[in-house]
Order: structure tokens, then sequence, then C-alpha cells
């Protein structure tokens, strides 16, 4: 450890280790306890508890001030030494405490959701290593000890969504979120690589701290490594080609910048990599408020941020054109799909656009902004959800139903069963509007501004971006309202069907009530901004903030939030008409938009064509040509060998071994023949004797 430290930073830096291991020893503990073990579910939720405390505590020790960062010497390549560390800023210790804090709730809320489970204590075993690989991820401090934990954390998701790995779906699912992850990884490798080679370094710090290789005062050049000269002499050799001094060659920016977008595509669900996400809620519903909310999905926002950088204007323009198309993309495909998770799951979707989008107009404290909000609405939706699924799952067992708990189709007037729930959902989807007093509103404005500011004098093409954004606003106002609207209005529709149901609907035990209110507070604006309608006042905003310049001049900041929130009032009322009063238009089921959406707009249909089945029918082909061709040869071979095996066989047995037989045979006889003269009779042996006299007799006439 770096002697230099004072004894608050040893302190920050033990809680900080603690808080990152305490999920890990409550997994190993888990492990070695019975796989139906009750007490697994209070050991991981001590543990993250604990290390929520002590996050708070690192929180509250580095927010807004010097960053900490203690590295020791790990394996040396060469002559260049590789450090594994910790590196402590505003981004790491927020996510620190991020991830922590939305864990919490989800582990209280699975003490109650998984307790009928028959592999209860493996969840919590899995739960507790998803949440250590998350921590640990967000605090080391080189890119080698960054890439293992990144694949930790697709590892842990692979286990949580196939949890229930009877079910054909969930196995399907999981194996579709990894292998497309793969895809990310390879580009995560690809671009971590390129970066050592030129700097000579794995360190964050050295190549994206505000001192570092790649600068942030290279960003506002539209450059990615302009400040060649800023690179500490500890980082090592730097390569460059001949002729290139002090600018690195286009193809390899191109390259890394690829393979990090390929990365956070994977893992952040972006397009044209999204189609993992929604196929992920066959895991727990539980698994699915931690993966859309605070770890897997935004582990690429948090990638993101940290390498932020090394994109240039160019590049940070074509992410901004991927977010926004993937927010508009999820938002129309959200509109018609029944499944309640579903739903949700590409709204996490379009949200993680909105992030992006916000990195890519230059936006990156209200992208990181929107990050820790959505978290806590998200979260909230998703257990919701739960409780929703988990009521109409009772209801399919008790009255023994072939139904689908979550299809919202066969729901409503829910808010008379279970009151807490409608009203915290109501919070929740309030804050995922984007409407007044909530921390959504503070959040996703941030972007929408900025995304405008960004567009003044560009291209009239790029102008689209910041309108189709203004549009998914309006798009997610309507989901969102159709959603609600569906599950706690009007009648119970499944009970129309079926009008003898038994019902016994609650709000659950306080397993579930606690962690949803908690949640449900977090979603409203004091905890990030006294003032609930300036995003600039916000706390948040000010830590992530690069430039330490915020234009309130601008009349987007007037415009933006008045036409957002009263357009999206308007569709409220519209969603209103249409799912409760039923005293509206009905949109048409058999339209293309319609079948556009309700198909996700083809895209898995289209991977399908293009990719699996030519992969399928190549592997198919390869295993014909193994079979029929190559293994046939080798049989071939086999049975000629076989033949020319047992031929030898043969002629060793009958024609070897046969005149060897036969000469033994033939001695045999003339032996027994022989000894027939000796049998010491006289009477023989005179008989004998004139046997030859008579034949030499007859022999001399003849001749």
């Amino acid at each position: 450890m770096n002697n230099t430290l004072s004894h608050t930073d040893t302190s920050i830096i033990i809680c900080t280790i603690a808080a990152v291991a305490l999920p890990l020893f409550a997994a190993v503990v888990n492990f070695c306890l019975p796989v139906k073990s009750k007490v697994a579910g209070w050991v991981s939720t001590l543990a993250i508890l604990l290390g929520c405390v002590l996050s708070a505590k690192v929180f509250a020790g580095v927010w807004n001030s010097s960053q900490i960062h203690i590295k020791e010497v790990w394996f040396t390549i060469g002559t260049t030494k590789v450090y594994a560390g910790i590196l402590l800023n505003n981004l790491s210790v927020l996510m620190l405490l991020l991830v922590s804090l939305i864990a919490l709730p989800v582990h209280v809320y699975s003490t109650a959701y998984m307790k009928h489970d028959e592999r209860y204590g493996r969840y919590f075993t899995y739960l507790s290593f998803f949440c250590f690989s998350m921590l640990a991820l967000v605090v080391v401090d080189n890119l080698v000890l960054f890439y293992g934990f990144w694949e930790l954390v697709g590892f842990s998701s692979y286990l949580l969504i196939g949890f229930w790995f009877t079910r054909d779906k969930a196995v399907q699912a999981n194996k579709k979120a990894f292998i497309m992850n793969r895809i990310g990884d390879i580009g995560l490798l690809s671009a971590i690589i390129i970066l050592f080679v030129m700097y000579g370094t794995f360190d964050i710090d050295a190549l994206f701290g505000h001192s570092g290789a790649v600068s942030f005062s290279a960003i506002r050049e539209g450059q990615w490594a302009i400040a060649l000269d800023l690179l500490p002499k500890s980082v090592g050799s730097v390569w460059l080609p001949s002729g290139a001094k002090g600018a690195i060659p286009a193809v390899w920016q191109y390259v890394a910048v690829a393979g990090i977008f390929l990365a956070v595509a994977a893992k952040s669900a972006q397009f044209p990599l999204h189609t993992w996400l929604p196929d992920a809620m066959e895991g727990p519903t539980s698994v699915s408020a931690l993966i859309h909310a605070a770890t897997m999905v935004a582990a690429g926002v948090f990638l993101l941020g940290r390498v932020y950088p090394m994109f240039n204007g160019t590049e940070l323009t074509i992410l901004a054109i991927i977010g926004c198309f993937t927010a508009f993309m999820a938002a129309t495909i959200a509109l018609t799909q029944n499944d309640l998770k579903r739903v949700l799951a590409y709204s996490t979707i379009s949200q993680l656009g909105f992030m992006v989008l916000g990195m890519g107009v230059g936006a990156y404290s209200s992208s990181l902004f929107h990050l820790a909000t959505h978290a806590f609405f998200k979260c909230l939706l998703f257990l919701v959800a739960g409780i929703v699924i988990h009521q109409m799952q009772h209801v399919k067992e008790d009255n023994n139903l072939d139904i689908d708990p979550q299809d919202i189709l066969l729901m409503g007037g829910l808010r008379k069963k279970i009151p807490l729930t409608f009203m915290v959902a109501v919070i929740a989807g309030l804050a995922l509007i984007g409407l007044p007093l909530t921390s959504g509103y503070l959040s996703k404005d941030g972007i929408l501004i900025q995304a405008f500011e960004w567009s003044d004098g560009k291209s009239v093409w790029l102008k689209i971006i910041p309108v189709t954004a203004l549009i998914t606003s309006w798009l997610t106002a309507f989901y969102v309202a159709r959603l609600i609207f569906k599950v706690f209005f009007g009648d119970f529709r499944l009970q129309n069907i079926h009008p003898k149901l038994k019902l016994h609907l609650t709000d659950g035990g306080w397993q579930y009530k606690l962690p949803v209110v908690l949640l449900a507070v977090c979603c409203l604006f004091p905890l990030f901004s006294f003032n609930p309608f300036s995003y600039e006042t916000s706390w948040l905003f000010k830590g992530l903030n690069i430039s330490r310049i915020t234009k309130f001049e601008s009349i987007y900041h007037l415009i933006i939030p008045v036409l957002v929130n009263g357009i999206s009032l308007v569709v409220l009322y519209l969603a209103y008409a249409i799912y409760v009063k039923q005293n509206s238009f009905a949109f048409s089921q058999t339209g293309f938009f319609y079948r556009l959406s309700y198909n996700q707009w083809y895209i898995d249909k289209i991977y399908k064509r293009v990719f699996v089945k030519p992969v399928l029918g190549l592997g198919k082909t390869l295993f014909w040509f193994d079979k029929n061709i190559i293994d046939g040869f080798v049989h071939l071979l086999t049975n000629m060998a076989g033949c020319v095996a047992r031929f030898s066989a043969w002629a060793d047995k009958y024609i070897v071994d046969g005149f060897l037989h036969l000469l033994a045979a033939i001695v045999q006889s003339i032996g027994n023949f022989a000894r027939k003269f000796q049998g010491g009779k006289v009477q023989y042996y005179l008989f004998s004797m004139l046997v030859i006299v008579l034949a030499l007799f007859l022999f001399k006439i003849l001749l």
C-alpha cells in the first residue's frame, strides 16, 4: 500500500475493500450451506447492508475531494510493470454507493420472493457473487482487472438469468445473453490491447485522468490523443509508427473506439446488440430489478464514463445517433407489448439509449445523473412487477387456471386490491416519464436540454437527434400510462372471464413493502436537488460536471421542460381516455406500424434468418460432412484394416497353423504306426519279417 496515504485515506481504502469483499464472503458462506438453507438470505442481506454503510462512508470521504489511488505491482511484462490497485473518484464512489443502495432492497425483497424456491441458498450465492463482481468493477484502477470483473459480471448474470434452468426459455435466454455479450467482450479486449500497445500501461488514471495520456482536455480539441506530452513518465514508452510523431494513426483510434462501443452496446443493450435483454426476463423478477437498475446494464454506461476522453467529436456524434435510435426504437416496441416485464425491459433499453445519447452530445454529467435516478425508479418498477406477478401466480394456482401471470391483458383494477403497490408504481411511473417533482424530471431534462444546445449550429440531419429524443420522451409517457392503466385501473379482466375466482390479493409482508417504499422516496427530487426544477443545482450534476461550466442563459432551459411536460400530460390524458374511459378510438392491431412494434421491429427474426439459420445450416453441413465424409473415410479405412486383419487371422489360423498341424499329424501318425512294431511279442516280429520277405519277393517278380 502507498505509505504516503493519510490516516483518513487509509481508512477509506479499508472500507472500500471491505464493502467489495463482504458480498464475496457471503457468497462463499452460502456456497457451503445446504441448497435450501433459509439462513443464506440473511447472510447475503447482512453483508450488503454492512457494505452499504461502508460505501456511504467512502462516498462521504471522497465526493468532491481529491481522488484516492493506491496500487501495487501485480506482475511484469518484460520491463513493463503492471499494477493492481483501487481508484476512488466521484464516478467510482457514486457507483459504489449506488450499487449497494439498489442491491439492499432487492436482497430484502428476495428473502420473501424466493422463500419457496428449492434452490433458495443457491440463489443468494449467485446474487452475492453478482454484487461483488459489480462493486469490484467500479473501483479497480486498471483495464486488466476491469476486464476480469467485466467478465465476472457477465458470468454472474448468466447464472441468474438461467437460474430456473429446468425451463427451456430460461436456458435459451441465458445462452443468448452470454453469447451476445461475448461479442462485446471481444471488442473491449481489443481496445485494451490497442491502448496498451500505444501507451504501455493499463492504468485507467494514467490513460484517462485529468492529466492522463488521453486527457479530458483532448476531447475539447476534438482529437483522441492530442496531449501526448501529458503522458506521465511512469507510463513507459509510447509506441508510435514512423512519421506519426505526436499523433495516433486514425485506424487504431477507430478500432479501439469500435471495440469500446461493442462492449457498451452488448452490456447496456444498445442497437444492434440489444435483443438479449428482453429475453433475460426469464430469470426471477428480483434479478431483473438488479440487472436493469445498477449492475449489468449500468456497467456499459460506466465504461463510457471511464474512457470518455478517448472519443473525438465524430465518434461522439455516432454515439449520439446510436443512443437516440435505440431509445426511440425501444420506446416504440414498448407501446404494444403485453408481457409486464417485457414492457419494462424495453423501457430500460430506451432509457439506456438516453444515457448513451447524453454521452454523445457532451452531456456527460446528465448522462450519469440519469443512470443514478433511473436505477431507483426502474428497480422499483420491477419490484412492483414482481408483486403483481406473484399475486397473479397465486390466482392461477388457487383456481387451477392455465394463464400467463405476466399478461397485462388479464389484469386491471388492482389498485383497490394492492393499494400500496399501486401508489409506489405511480411514483415510479411518473419518475420514468420525467414529470416535475421526480428525480427523472431532473436527469432526463438535462439530457434533452443539452442535446438541443449541442445541435445548435450543426446540420439539419443532426438536429433530428434532439427532436427524436423529445418524441421518445412522449412515447415513454404513453407506454408507462398504458401499463399503469391496464394493470391497476378498470375491472379485473380475468374475473370477467372466470366470474367465480378465488381472490386473496395483498401487498405482501414487510419484506415487500419496506423496499418499495424506500425506493419510492428515492424517486422524488429531494434526494438529488432541493430545487425540483433545476438539474444544474443538483449535487450529483455538479460533482460529475467535467467542464464545471453550465449554460444558464440558454432559451432551451425554459422551452424544453414546458414542451416535454405539457405534451406528456396530454399524452397521459389520451392514454386514460383509451384504456380507462374507453371512449376514444382504438388502435388498429393489423396495421404495419402496430405489427412492426409488436414484432419488435422484426430484429430477432432478421437475426435468426441472417445469422442464426446460416450458422445452424453451416453447422449441420459441417456435421453431415464430418459424419458422412470424414467419418465415412475413417470408417472405410477401419473396415479395410479390419478385412486385412481378418484375412491375416484366417491365413494364420488355417494355412500357416494348418500346415504345421498337418506335419505334426503326419509325424504323429508315422510314430504311432512305427510304435506298433515295437510291441515286444516274438510272433509279431516273425509275422513282420514274413510280410517284408513276401513284399520283396513280389517286388522282384513284378520288376
